[in-house]
């Protein structure tokens, strides 16, 4: 079931509506994350899951900057350049964040660098890294860009072991080139996730899209099957929101329910884990997908 809404207006369903995180395992989470000058995608974001994944160990961290080289028409990052410009220490001060918060589960993403030779691709590994160096029993995903489709690059990345690593679709096939930017190819991000499961069969590979961007049910299962023929082992839906009216509309809210029908189905596809709810974003529960005493 899906709920046509008043574009004019905006107004969320109460199951959208969230409290605003707060307490003190928030705040000092919060103060050592800018004490250490990093950016996480739950803050910058406003993810609604922020407290409840930094209350189990869970965290984003977007590392190379907040300025990306591409224009989605859905995200609300910066669009520009760095010139090139890379902290090498950066990987670092990540480490020192995992170990002195005691996160266990860490999800490392990124805005997209085309302005490097290596899309961002040696400070993700040396990110991965450090974190297992310094606390070893940490798990890490990798949430990356294409790389520009070099798949040399992404080679880099996994040689460094992370434990997940994630590409999204974002979308379906035919909404790609009105939601995504011109360079992001749907096609690419199959191949970009076909090749990381070769590249490490033993190692879990995850997409995610957005619905309610004026995508047909046919189209979703049609996304949930490309992903699922080339080794994808976690699927992950949840509502598109628009960030400011500059942005790509929602077309419709979809209920609870209806995800969970959606769930249902991705899950009869195969798939490790399926995660689908309104709320749900790339890196939510994304710690449930290994055993807790593994």
């Amino acid at each position: 079931m899906a709920i046509e809404i008043d574009l004019t207006t905006l107004r969320k369903p109460d199951w959208l509506r969230v409290r605003l995180p707060s307490g003190d395992n928030y705040e000092r989470v919060k103060a050592e994350v800018r004490g250490l000058k990093l950016h996480t995608v739950c803050q910058e974001a406003a993810c609604p899951n922020l407290a409840e994944c930094w209350g189990v160990g869970t965290a984003t961290i977007m590392i190379l900057g907040d300025v990306c080289t591409r224009g989605c028409r859905f995200c609300n990052v910066k669009t520009g350049t760095q010139h090139g410009t890379v902290d090498w220490l950066e990987p670092v001060r990540v480490a020192q964040a995992v170990q002195e918060l005691g996160w266990r589960y860490l999800v490392l993403t990124a805005v997209d660098r085309d302005d490097l030779t290596d899309g961002g691709a040696l400070i993700f590994a040396n990110t991965v890294r450090e974190i297992h160096g310094r606390v070893p029993d940490a798990r890490v995903e990798i949430l990356s860009g294409d790389f520009a489709g070099d798949l040399r690059a992404l080679d880099i990345v996994m040689d460094a072991e992370p434990d997940v690593f994630a590409h999204n679709l974002e979308t379906v096939r035919r909404l790609t080139p009105i939601v995504r930017d011109r360079r992001a190819g749907y096609d690419q991000t199959l191949r970009v996730l076909e090749h990381a499961k070769r590249r490490a069969p033993q190692r879990f590979t995850k997409t995610s899209i957005m619905l309610g961007l004026g995508e047909r049910d046919d189209e979703v299962e049609r996304a949930m099957e490309d992903a699922r023929s080339i080794g994808v082992d976690i699927f992950t839906m949840g509502q598109y929101l628009r960030p400011t009216k500059k942005h790509l509309p929602v077309t419709t809210y979809l209920t609870p329910q209806r995800f969970a029908e959606l769930g249902a189905l991705a899950r009869s596809k195969g798939f490790h884990q399926v995660v689908s709810s309104p709320l749900s974003r790339s890196s939510y529960h994304a710690e449930q997908a290994f055993p807790k005493s593994s």
